[in-house]
């Protein structure tokens, strides 16, 4: 799919008038919801309600951050899907717009894995560990590891983990090779692979850049890989399967 930021490619000249909307608009409703809608989760989370939260007001606030950004999400092939399922998923990174989408507009419940340094994001961070989800820290891989262990009774009951499995987001748009993380905890859960790929997110706002363009995005979901009679010897081959399940979808 050829999807990427209109303003770039369509209309140019809209460039600076978005670039002043990002800045009045955007950015302070990203804030103004992340404070609000986070400060609720929190709450909620606290009482004792952390999954109504996820599956309802964190899916709120990227849809809403989506469209007040003016990004178009599409989704493909969501009846590989079976909802009572639970998954491993792995997907592709190249954007932080990358879980707007995910979040908003996967229609799954999930839990994420994400990296220790987001715990420092006022309101957002807390929110997120409030929420379940698994916060591991890169430099101390013991302490990642256990992070995950952690994570396994979570996943159950159509609730599954989403990992980007390159680990951090690309900065050439090239898919990198992916951590086996995942695939190690979907091996030993017995767990579908579910690879998705995310096209155009790159195109809305590049990784260690600050201009975000309005545009479309593509959510594409792969054939689930079965774990069933997979061994430790073959997580490799299925790490391998899951990156050329996406790769093929990200060259069509």
């Amino acid at each position: 799919m050829n999807s990427s930021g209109f303003i770039r490619q369509d209309f140019p000249l809209l460039r600076i008038p978005f670039f002043i909307y990002q800045w009045v608009v955007v950015v302070p409703f990203l804030g103004l919801s992340t404070f609000v809608i986070g400060g609720t989760i929190i709450i909620l989370s606290f009482l004792g309600a952390p999954d109504f939260a996820s599956r309802v007001l964190a899916k709120t606030w990227a849809k809403l951050n989506a469209l007040v950004s003016m990004m178009k999400v599409t989704v493909k092939d969501r009846d590989q899907i079976d909802p009572g399922q639970s998954y491993v998923i792995v997907a592709n990174h190249q954007s932080l717009v990358d879980i707007y989408v995910l979040y908003g507009f996967s229609g799954l419940n999930t839990k994420w894995v994400m990296k220790q340094e987001l715990r420092s994001i006022p309101v957002f961070g807390l929110a997120a560990e409030s929420m379940g989800h698994i916060l591991i820290d890169r430099k101390n891989t013991v302490a990642a590891v256990a992070s995950i262990e952690n994570a396994r009774e979570k996943i159950s009951n159509g609730t599954s983990v989403v990992f980007f499995a390159e680990g951090t987001r690309s900065r050439t748009g090239e898919l990198k090779s992916f951590k086996i993380g995942a695939f190690r905890l979907a091996q030993e859960l017995g767990l579908p692979v579910l690879p998705v790929a995310i096209h155009g997110a790159r195109d809305i706002l590049a990784p260690d850049s600050l201009h975000l363009s309005p545009g479309r995005v593509m959510l594409e979901f792969c054939k689930p890989i079965s774990t069933e009679g997979i061994g430790i010897d073959g997580i490799g081959e299925l790490s391998q399967q899951a990156r050329s399940a996406i790769q093929s979808a990200l060259s069509s």
